[in-house]
């Protein structure tokens, strides 16, 4: 047999999974993938170095590597659905940021002011604002499912061999998951998103929440994606095992856009809007997007690349979206 190419599991991340654990054989999907990612000393989005980008050691790219265009997008765009001189009185919020990162950079921008909540960060959000985040939800813990005998049985990890397994029977699967479903069939469900979506909105803050992701209804995620939609990265390439390599490899799952829509509004946000990034930009800032094609009409500028990447059906236009919506002072 052909030995494997993956690089091994940090022990770190291995010596983490067994401490959560607490002496049982297996711990679910969503604790794996807490420890993977974001454990202090070990996981993924914990450790230095860069992770996007175009450079050594990247494993993939988002909307960001299309700075410094994409953030001035985004703030024309805020600009647009605010309405004129509300930025300016409004504070920039990134959660989830990378070190030395944030989309508008140290450029001119137009709000009143910027601020970055990490990973790890307390989450204190208070007065008016733009709360902001690019692939934040898609990279929460989520919790696996399959459908086997006529049962939804929740999925877990062995920390003996890093396998997957199913967990002991405990409580039904959340709703609304369908009463049956095709032998096999697996929903990858991101209820930690949902709930960080409410932890944001409980915060005492009015303005705009504008959250960039890869995300599914929950119809196709319950009807249409029978193999789940989990995925790992690294090195730019789609990797199948999602236990491989844990703490040197990304892992996410499609959000659930109805749940984090259902989230907000049920916390005063109206009317949550999900639209494509083309659709959304197009909307939002078409005059901005105009004056870029226009200032560099006839060469194909890093800029005009930049705007191609991000608006193109075939890149992140179509397969890239925004949810967006507003609260306004009482």
């Amino acid at each position: 047999m052909k030995p494997s190419e993956d690089p091994p599991a940090d022990p770190a991340v291995l010596e983490a999974l067994r401490a959560r654990a607490r002496g049982e054989p297996a711990v679910s999907f969503a604790d794996y993938m807490d420890v993977a990612l974001y454990d202090p000393g070990a996981g993924y989005y914990r450790r230095p170095g860069p992770r996007i980008g175009y450079g050594p050691g990247t494993d993939f790219l988002t909307a960001t590597a299309s700075a410094p265009l994409f953030g001035r997008m985004v703030a024309a765009a805020c600009e647009g659905i605010l309405g004129p001189g509300v930025a300016a009185h409004s504070e920039f919020v990134e959660i989830g940021a990378e070190p030395g990162g944030g989309i508008l950079g140290a450029g001119p921008h137009p709000f009143g002011s910027l601020r970055q909540i990490r990973v790890g960060e307390p989450l204190r959000i208070e007065g008016p604002c733009v709360v902001f985040s690019n692939e934040l939800f898609d990279a929460q813990p989520f919790r696996r499912f399959r459908f086997r005998a006529g049962a939804w049985r929740e999925l877990g990890v062995s920390v003996a061999d890093l396998s997957e397994v199913e967990l002991p029977p405990g409580p039904a699967a959340p709703a609304p998951f369908p009463r049956s479903a095709a032998e096999g069939y697996v929903i990858d469900a991101p209820l930690a998103a949902a709930e960080l979506a409410r932890r944001i909105a409980r915060e005492p803050w009015t303005g705009l929440f504008l959250a960039f992701d890869y995300g599914k209804p929950w119809r196709e995620i319950s009807l249409e994606t029978p193999a789940g939609t989990a995925r790992a990265y690294r090195g730019h390439a789609q990797v199948a095992d999602l236990l491989g390599s844990p703490g040197r490899q990304d892992i996410t799952c499609h959000v659930c856009w109805d749940w984090l829509a259902d989230a907000l509004r049920g916390l005063g946000f109206r009317e949550p809007r999900v639209e494509s990034t083309e659709a959304f930009f197009t909307l939002n800032c078409g005059d901005f997007i105009a004056g870029v094609a226009e200032a560099q009409a006839g060469r194909l500028s890093p800029e005009k690349l930049s705007l191609l990447q991000l608006l193109h059906p075939a890149h992140l236009g179509q397969s890239y979206q925004a949810l967006w919506a507003l609260r306004r002072p009482a």
